[in-house]
């Protein structure tokens, strides 16, 4: 098996990457992805932290997406500079079915926090999946990234009692306060999310409100197109 070199994703802000066999897979994960069984790996790359929202602004993209064309033009660079000619498919960003929190369970990266935002004890909820990638390569498998939820360990539950929807009070998130809450005139989450930055775990790598905002605008319109 060949290893592989991320230094460039590392370098454009798309530091967490994992590499999957895609034959040891679940088969309700694999199947929508390579129907046909035509590719070896699955390469799930997210990023964590600030760094990808400070070179997407420098690229000053002038697109509705930009983090999405920022991070496909990435990956598309760099996979040929990394695998050049290998057959390849990057399937998200993408309009197919992708379960991205599957993988991210799978790669360690994801546990479930009480705002339904994932949380690892690396990078609190400050991390996002930005693309899965399959390859035809028998590329070396990543092992899963260490650590339980740190959830598990959070005596104050800070996020449940800053939720101003007071959504998180049952053990069921309750989705119809959240959004009830969100499209108040004058609701704390309209461009945010209250419980979310209220979390206590790695605080040092939360995004800044611009970046807060670039999400949360977008979800808050989806919410108000679909009612």
């Amino acid at each position: 098996m060949s290893a592989i070199d991320f230094s460039a994703l590392d370098a454009a802000g798309l530091n967490l990457q994992a590499v999957f066999d895609l034959a040891a897979l679940p088969a309700d994960v694999r199947a929508p992805l390579d129907p046909a069984g035509a590719y070896r790996r699955l390469i799930l790359i997210g990023h964590g932290g600030r760094t990808l929202w400070e070179r997407v602004q420098a690229a000053r993209l002038s697109s509705e997406h930009p983090i999405d064309d920022f991070t496909r033009a990435t990956v598309v660079a760099w996979l040929a500079g990394q695998l050049p000619g290998v057959a390849h498919a990057l399937v998200y960003p993408g309009d197919g079915p992708v379960g991205l929190q599957a993988l991210g369970r799978l790669a360690g990266w994801h546990h479930e926090s009480p705002f339904r935002v994932g949380v690892n004890a690396a990078w609190g909820s400050w991390f996002a999946y930005r693309a899965v990638l399959l390859v035809d390569a028998d590329l070396a498998v990543t092992p899963p990234m260490a650590g339980e939820s740190p959830c598990a360990a959070c005596a104050g539950q800070a996020c449940v009692s800053a939720c101003p929807a007071d959504a998180l009070r049952e053990r069921a998130f309750s989705l119809a306060k959240c959004i009830a809450y969100r499209r108040q005139a004058d609701s704390r989450c309209r461009v945010t999310c209250v419980a979310r930055t209220s979390c206590p775990v790695r605080p040092e790598h939360r995004y800044d409100d611009a970046q807060i905002a670039h999400s949360y605008v977008r979800s808050l319109a989806m919410i108000e197109r679909w009612g």
